[in-house]
């Protein structure tokens, strides 16, 4: 398929911008905490979607206008027209919030978070699905599912939670739907660090610039195996990782990498 160029995708929900490879999101309803609609999922998921085929986008960061992340979908544009909805409709509906989740882990690009205040429900899944979390000390993430009635069981929080920060802390956020605090999440491993409010977007950005300035291939392929390991034995990811570095050993990355440690240079990569 032709590659896709998202330096001028004209979005209609959120913010997005692409500057020297690193795109920008930003979910930006501030006055409500940036909640999601159907619409802004529908994106969101399309967009995460075509990345696969963009070649002018290298890393993402994903954050919130504001002074919050996402506090999930909207009370009043999405919850209140779920609880009129027939039982294929609903299952359409989360069906499509479980997509959006795998468009995220599913497109090449490493994606940041980047979370300060408000990071719950839907959110705190974007997040989740996101590859790297930053985030700042006013970070409140909840899983709050169980809140509005509901099993925390939702977007792949079972799966995906329990993972990064075990079973047990898992279990308690899922079925009491509490904040876990930034210093919590840093310590169970959510956040990968934490950072003043002030210099969220830099951390984010400047993060986001090394890894795409980085053998860009090689992180999708890096990006892939840490997906599909999940279900592997020990035995079946040795084989597989042997024949997704066999690939990457033909990459001109590669050949940069040697050329450049003989010559005492540091490597240009090229993504390719």
């Amino acid at each position: 398929m032709q590659a896709r160029p998202y330096r001028d995708y004209a979005a209609q929900h959120f913010l997005w911008t692409v500057r020297d490879r690193v795109a920008t999101l930003t979910l930006n309803r501030p006055e409500r905490k940036n909640p999601l609609t159907f619409d802004s999922y529908g994106e969101l998921r399309d967009l995460f979607r075509g990345l696969a085929y963009a070649d002018d986008v290298k890393a993402v960061v994903l954050t919130g206008a504001g002074g919050n992340f996402c506090s999930g979908g909207d009370v009043h544009e999405i919850i209140g027209p779920l609880t009129k909805m027939s039982a294929p409709e609903l299952l359409a509906f989360t069906r499509m919030t479980g997509d959006v989740v795998k468009a995220i882990r599913g497109c090449p690009q490493p994606v940041i978070a980047a979370v300060d205040g408000v990071c719950a429900g839907a959110g705190a899944l974007l997040a989740l699905a996101s590859d790297i979390r930053v985030g700042t000390p006013r970070a409140k993430t909840a899983f709050l599912f169980t809140r509005v009635g509901l099993a925390g069981a939702d977007m792949g929080a079972c799966a995906l939670l329990p993972r990064m920060i075990g079973q047990g802390r898992a279990t308690e956020l899922l079925l009491t739907g509490r904040a876990m605090s930034a210093d919590e999440g840093l310590a169970w491993g959510f956040f990968n660090r934490v950072v003043d409010e002030g210099a969220l977007l830099v951390e984010a950005t400047q993060l986001a610039q090394q890894l795409a300035a980085g053998p860009t291939f090689a992180h999708g392929i890096t990006k892939t195996m840490l997906n599909q390991e999940w279900s592997m034995s020990i035995e079946q990811a040795i084989e597989s990782e042997a024949q997704a570095q066999a690939i990457c050993m033909q990459t001109g990355d590669f050949k940069r990498a040697y050329d450049a440690f003989v010559a005492r240079q540091t490597p240009r990569f090229e993504g390719n």
